[in-house]
């Protein structure tokens, strides 16, 4: 039985960071998506720009791009990269809010780990402006839905479409 090796691990199990200083920067991008469900009330608060803590959209949109900035500091084994291009939109639906991020850097790792990470705390921090409203606020559906770049080239999920 051959042995599945894993990258982030040394001939030990110990936990290392990958080494890609030999590889050369590459243009890289990714788009991440996910979902907070919400009730209809906080849906109408959204839309009329009454949510008691202010524009919880804005919040969440800067949120979300310091998110994919930050990620190396939240994830030990995360390379610190320059993140060149980091966007977060936000759309109100009849049931919550879609969160979509796309971040993109020149440099010799992908940005998949940003991209999900800006999406996740944008998506917490409408969690933290609305929870006060409606505890029953539920984070869903985190995902990556496209990459293009880097060695193994370009990506989008099957079943997912480009907005």
């Amino acid at each position: 039985m051959e042995r599945m090796s894993f990258t982030h691990l040394d001939a030990s199990g110990h936990a290392r960071m990958v080494d890609v200083t030999a590889k050369q920067p590459t243009v890289r991008s990714a788009t991440a998506r996910g979902f907070v469900r919400c009730s209809a009330e906080i849906v109408a608060a959204l839309r009329d720009g009454t949510a008691p803590k202010g524009d919880v959209l804005a919040v969440a949109r800067i949120a979300g791009i310091q998110a994919a900035k930050a990620t190396p500091t939240l994830l030990p084994l995360a390379h610190v990269i320059g993140v060149h291009r980091a966007s977060v939109d936000l759309e109100i639906l009849d049931d919550g809010v879609a969160v979509e991020a796309t971040v993109g850097t020149a440099d010799r790792t992908g940005v998949e780990m940003e991209a999900l990470t800006s999406v996740s705390v944008a998506a917490l921090a409408i969690v933290d402006m609305v929870k006060g409203m409606d505890k029953s606020v539920v984070i869903e559906d985190v995902r990556i839905v496209a990459k293009s770049g880097g060695r193994s080239g370009d990506w989008v999920r099957p079943g997912s479409r480009r907005r």
